[in-house]
Parts: C-alpha cells; sequence; structure tokens
C-alpha cells in the first residue's frame, strides 16, 4: 500500500521560513516524478514545484527563488522549503507521486498517489 504522510507545515510570519516533509512508504520516490500542490480556499488545487527521477523539474512562477523541492533518496523523503514567505503562500500542500520519471505538465492528472496534506499558514 502506498502512503504519502506530509509534516512541517504550521504558522509563520511573513518573511519567513518553513520546511514541509513528505515521507513516502511503498513507492520509491527516486524512480518518478513528485511534486508539491497548494491548495486554498478561493482556489483550485495547483502544481507549484515538480522534480523528475533525473533531477529537473519545474515550478510555478509565484515562487520562483523561494521556494526549493528537493528528495532524500534513502529516506523516501520529498522536501519543500520554503522562504521569504508571503500571504499568498497560505495554503494546504500535498505532496503527489507520479507514475513516470519525467516530469510533464504541473498538472494533477499526472499524479496518482496524494498525501493528505499539511497546513500553511503565513501572518502579516
Amino acid at each position: 500500500q502506498v502512503q504519502l504522510l506530509e509534516s512541517g507545515g504550521g504558522s509563520v510570519q511573513v518573511g519567513g521560513s518553513l520546511r514541509l516533509s513528505c515521507a513516502v512508504s511503498g513507492y520509491t520516490i527516486s524512480r518518478v516524478c513528485m511534486a508539491w500542490f497548494r491548495q486554498t480556499p478561493s482556489k483550485e488545487r495547483e502544481g507549484i514545484v515538480q522534480l523528475g527521477s533525473g533531477g529537473v523539474g519545474t515550478r510555478a512562477a509565484s515562487v520562483e527563488g523561494r521556494f526549493t523541492i528537493s528528495r532524500d533518496n534513502m529516506q523516501n523523503t520529498l522536501y519543500l522549503e520554503i522562504n521569504n514567505t508571503n500571504v499568498d503562500d497560505t495554503g494546504m500542500y500535498y505532496c503527489a507521486a507520479g507514475s513516470r520519471g519525467y516530469c510533464y505538465t504541473l498538472d494533477r492528472s499526472e499524479f496518482v498517489y496524494w498525501g493528505q496534506g499539511t497546513q500553511v499558514t503565513v501572518s502579516s
């Protein structure tokens, strides 16, 4: 059984930093495209950053320079580092796993396994 378990969310002030983790069991993340998505009450779940098996990935323009995705293959864990937070970063963050090694579009349809999410709240 494949399980993705996010952690590390919480409350942070504007300009702060946060590191989210996604521990995966039953699936080898080094072989597939992995991603982080974000959902807010006013928006559909949107992809923000992804990382392929070869280390190549893409990210949304809104997070360029502030969000960094990485993975620890030994721990089978995906990370998202968020720096210089702003209020627009508030939302539920989901970890997602694809079925292919290369990352194509940063779209929900590309991903087959999902975590339950971890909430990030940024306050001014």
